[in-house]
């Protein structure tokens, strides 16, 4: 529950958010995307991220999709902010799979995102990755405490492959 004093700062797709001020609430939704929570507990600083896909595609004009890029740039800001590389921890959040029967890019996202903990000697403390849910999450960055709602699993039907022809008239305008 948000406390009146408390503010709540939404992290969409392909953003991050890093805060020292105990009144903030970072919040984001996500499905098969993943968000990476890093705070320095001494630092009292902390920030939170949205990526949509895996690694980097240096081509792509929209780079702050990848997590490559949002978890680098996750990193720099906490340490701009004050906090110290060897004291960062992580909590991961997402990476269900949302849709049967295609790619499971949600798997690809978490698998990534543990990766990358792991190769940058960032301490990993869990947090809930994988199943067939979307999640709400919000953090408080200050005092690393983690709230998580399950969104409701909505039915998905296999998409048709090939699609029936119309049937009467088709009004395009």
């Amino acid at each position: 529950m948000i406390k009146n004093t408390e503010r709540l700062r939404m992290v969409i797709q392909g953003e991050y958010q890093v805060s020292s001020d105990p009144n903030d609430v970072l919040t984001t939704i996500l499905g098969s995307c993943v968000a990476a929570f890093m705070r320095d507990p001494v630092a009292g600083v902390g920030g939170l991220n949205h990526f949509l896909l895996p690694g980097n595609d240096p081509s792509d004009r929209n780079a702050m999709k990848y997590g490559l890029n949002v978890m680098e740039l996750l990193i720099n800001t906490l340490i701009q902010a004050g906090a110290r590389r060897d004291r960062l921890e992580a909590k991961l959040f997402g990476g269900g799979r949302m849709v049967p029967g295609l790619t499971d890019i949600g798997a690809s996202n978490a698998r990534f995102a543990e990766d990358f903990l792991r190769r940058e000697g960032i301490r990993y403390l869990g947090g809930s990755l994988g199943g067939d849910h979307g999640r709400k999450i919000r953090v408080w960055p200050v005092s690393g405490q983690v709230q998580q709602m399950k969104l409701p699993v909505t039915e998905v039907r296999e998409i048709p492959r090939k699609l029936p022809p119309p049937r009467g008239e088709v009004v395009l305008f």
